[in-house]
This record gives structure tokens, sequence and C-alpha cells, in this order.
């Protein structure tokens, strides 16, 4: 009976039941033990889960050195097509990854996609060292990509499930943090190996050696409890939950496991004979759910499509082309860049709120990219993107700058807010919502990935990088318009602001309403301390 309600309140669409709301409020008094004092436990875990992000970053990195040294060791020297071949295909094999995790990652566990993911790193790996045509290379990347695919998927998921509430938002910032510090590590090593003779093979190769250590020490962490809850083990469960809360009793970790097993429950009851087009339906028949889609994959696109993801893949090369002798060395300043504001980043996001890190951060996106553009102008490149005149004058000086504070605002700003969008979907569509933001994340990638150099050629630097100034600054407008502010909202509140357009106004009356509130409760609170 109230299986066919929640469906029929769906089907009108206007009306949406969603899981959280089925839970009375005594619920939240079975999940006190998140308010007791953490071990080491859950950090031990959300580090080892994060040395899949670093896998991610070293794998898309390290293709930026490789491609200045290849020279001719697979058969040939690749010309600007093959290039990006070999670059977007790990983009694509990516693409693919994370629609595989999203769809399995119920039914075999987090822990399942995560061994998958180490098992396909370490096979494209050696395909990679060991390649001598273009065919090995490009199936070797493409083998890696869907390794990324499943850890950019995975990772963050997994991790959110094992962490205390009050320590989640840290424990996911540690996958970030090793993103970038993958992308730094592996354009260190570019630099350190770039006299060696086919170093490159030796750069690809070490991209197993983490994947090894996680598979070494994955064993020691456990399965998330929701999963063993979602499959009927909540014993199990229970020993997961006392190891992550040392300090709560018996009784609130019983309380723990019914507070996820009721969660679990309406979400199954939900989805029960549902088939998965009917659950990615959900997405789109529903307005609140389609525009929530539209506001957190729309500034994923953006952050793709945006610039950064040449200077990720390209910069070395973009680095040679403005003349630099080293241009693995140089790039390895964009890595440190993003490293260290992605740090920034983590800091800021909770206390700033997301939407105003973005608008104070995407115009100086577009600023510094217009600049590079203009400045362009006095570096003159042929139609194969070799120098006219071979010496570094002041403009590739100019260049580099721009590209750094570029960089700075990127990583401080839009490159990880976008996967913050996440909180936008309800429980019951949280699962696909989420792969279809990684999807717009790969498919944005691999446009960019594909284009970047023919771009340069048929277009010249200049016209590239307005190109990326322009989207920079079209994004920071549909932000303005179409992106609301979230920081301290309850799920409930979320919910609410998309069921009125895209909440930008909503969300500021109910951030007031709670401002005020909270005002109020502090002035009864002094006054009764007075009376006292």
């Amino acid at each position: 009976m109230r299986n066919s309600s929640i469906i029929s309140k769906l089907d009108e669409k206007t009306e949406v039941i969603h899981v959280e709301t089925h839970v009375n409020t005594a619920l939240d008094d079975l999940d006190t033990i998140e308010l007791t004092q953490t071990g080491k436990f859950s950090w031990f875990i959300s580090i080892v889960a994060a040395i899949g992000g670093m896998l991610f970053g070293y794998d898309t990195g390290i293709i930026s050195a490789v491609l200045v040294y290849l020279n001719d060791d697979l058969g040939q020297v690749l010309n600007a097509g093959e290039k990006e071949l070999v670059t977007s295909i790990t983009s694509g094999g990516a693409f693919f990854g994370a629609i595989i995790a999203g769809m399995t990652a119920d039914r075999f566990g987090r822990k399942g996609a995560i061994y998958a993911g180490c098992v396909l790193f370490i096979v494209g790996a050696v395909l990679q060292a060991a390649a001598y045509s273009l065919a090995q290379m490009t199936v070797g990347r493409f083998i890696v990509g869907l390794g990324v695919g499943s850890a950019a998927m995975i990772v963050p998921l997994y991790i959110a499930e094992v962490a205390p509430a009050k320590y989640r938002g840290r424990m996911i910032g540690l996958d970030n943090m090793s993103i970038t510090g993958g992308q730094l590590v592996s354009y260190g090593i570019g630099a350190a190996l770039a006299s060696v003779a086919h170093g490159w093979r030796a750069m690809v190769a070490i991209g197993a050696v983490p994947a090894l250590i996680l598979l070494a020490l994955l064993p020691f962490c456990p399965e998330s409890p929701r999963q063993l809850i979602y499959h009927d083990k909540p014993e199990q469960a229970a020993v997961v939950i006392r190891r992550i809360f040392p300090n709560g009793t018996e009784l609130q970790v019983s309380q723990k496991v019914e507070h996820i097993s009721r969660h679990v429950q309406d979400l199954k009851t939900l989805h029960a004979g549902k088939s998965t087009i009917w659950k990615l339906k959900q997405l789109y028949v529903i307005p609140s759910n389609l525009r929530a889609l539209i506001a957190g994959c729309g500034l994923m696109a953006i952050s793709q499509l945006g610039g950064f993801v040449s200077l990720m893949y390209y910069s070395s090369t973009l680095f040679g082309i403005v003349g630099f002798s080293n241009p693995v060395a140089v790039g390895t300043i964009i890595a440190a860049t993003n490293f260290i504001f992605t740090w920034v980043n983590l800091m800021l996001v909770d206390r700033i709120g997301r939407r105003r890190i973005l608008l104070c951060t995407m115009w100086a996106m577009a600023l510094f990219l217009a600049l590079a553009a203009i400045i362009f102008h006095w570096i003159p490149v042929n139609h194969d993107l070799t120098l006219v005149n071979a010496t570094v004058a002041w403009p590739a000086d100019v260049v580099l700058v721009c590209m750094i504070f570029y960089v700075a605002f990127y990583s401080s700003g839009m490159g990880n807010t976008a996967w913050l969008s996440s909180e936008f979907f309800p429980m019951e569509v949280r699962a696909y919502s989420t792969m279809m933001l990684t999807c717009t994340c790969w498919g944005s990638n691999v446009i960019v990935a594909s284009t970047f150099l023919t771009q340069m050629e048929n277009t010249t630097p200049s016209g590239a990088f307005g190109f990326y100034a322009a989207i920079c600054f079209v994004g920071w407008i549909a932000v303005y318009f179409c992106y609301p502010e979230v920081k301290g909202m309850t799920l409930e509140d979320i919910r609410e602001i998309f069921q009125h357009g895209f909440g930008v106004q909503r969300a500021r009356e109910l951030q007031a309403e709670a401002k005020q509130k909270k005002k109020m409760q502090l002035q009864v609170q002094g006054s009764e301390e007075l009376k006292v």
C-alpha cells in the first residue's frame, strides 16, 4: 500500500516523495554515536582509499611528459592527431569506467570496484611500458582510463560511507588532494627522467606502484557499513561501526545499525520492481531533479571545457611550443600550483560557500586566459606549432604567469567545487546522478583532449585560449543565475530550493531565516544566562 502511494506521487511530478522524508524525526535519536569521539581507523580507511585518487592523478598527469619524450619509440613520430588520440582515449575509457562502476557498485560493493580499478591500472601500465606501436599504446591508455573512471566514481562514494559525519568533508577532500598530488608527482618524475633514454617507459610503469600498494592495504579496510546492511549483513556492519566509533556504547552501535537499516529499507521499498531505465528517468521527468542535474552537470562541463584539461594533458607540449628548453620542469610549476590551491579550496569552501567562491574566481579565470590569448600575438607560431623564432622572450614568461594565476583560481574554485554538486540530489537518485556527473566530466574531458592541438593549429593559440576564456565567462554568468548557495543547508532545504526554479533566491531566503533563527537562539540563551 505504501509502495503504490509513493509511485502515484512520483508520477504526479509535482509532489515528489524523497527517501529522507519517510523517516520521522525520532530517527535522529538513533544516530547519537556520531557525537562520540572517533578513532584513527576511519582516517586509515580514507587515506588508503585516497591512494585510488593518486592513481587517477598520476595516470592523467604523466601523459604530459610522455608526449614530449616519445619521439619515434612507437615506430613513428606522432602527429597532432595521434597525440590527441593517445591522450583522449584515457578520458574515453574513464567515461565507460564510470558507467560500469556506477551500475555495479551497489551489486558488488565498493571494495570490489576498487580492486577491479587496481587491476586495470596495473595491466594498463604494463601494456604502455612495453608498447612499440601506436595501437598497443592506445589500448594501454584505454585500459588505464577504465581504472581512472572507476576510481573517480567509487573512491569518494566509499569514503563518504565510512567517514564520520563531522569529518566527511575533510576525508573526501583527501581524495581531491591525492588526485592533484598524483599529478604533481607525475610531473616531478617526468622531469627527473627527462634525460634518461626511453625514460617515458619508466614513467608509465611507475603508475603500477601505487596500485600494488593499494592492493596490499585494501584487505585491511572493511566494506562500508551501508553496503553490508544493503546485502543483509548487519552483524558485520556492527563490527565495522565499532571500529569507526571506538568510544560508542553497544546500544549506540545497535542504534546506528538500525538508523542505516531504515534508510536502506526505504530505498529498497522505493526501488522495488523498478528497472534501471525507470531510475534514470526520475532524473529527467521530475522538474526539481532536472534543474539540480542541469546546475551540477553544467558546472562540471564548464570545469572541463574551460581550458584546464588542456594544461593537465598538454602543459609540457604547450611550454615547449612557446620555447622553454625544459617544458616538463616548467609544467611542474603548474602542477604544484594546482596542488597548493586545491588545499586552499578545501580550507575555504565550507566557510565562504560554494556559490561565492565560484563567483569570486571564475571571472579571474576568464581574465587570465584572455590575457594569455593576447600575449600569444607576440609569440609567432607556424601552423605545425613550431616557433618561428626559437628564442624565449618576455611573452613566454608572461604566458607562464597567466597560466599560474589561471590554475590558482581554477583549483581554489571551480576545479574542486564542481564535485560537490552531488549534494544537490536526493538519496533515491544520488547514485545515478553522481554517475551522470562523472560521465559529464569525462565526456567534456574527451572533447578538449581530442581537439586541443588541432584547435591550436587551425585557430592559432590566441584563438584557442580566447575560446576557453569565453566559456569561463559564460559559465560565470550561468553560475550567477542558476547555481544556488547550499552552504550549511540540510538535505531537506537543498531539496526544497530546486522546487523554486534554480533556487538562487530561495536559497538566500532560507539562509537568512536560518541566520535569524540562530541569532534569536543566542539572544534567548544569553538572557537565560543573565537570569541565572
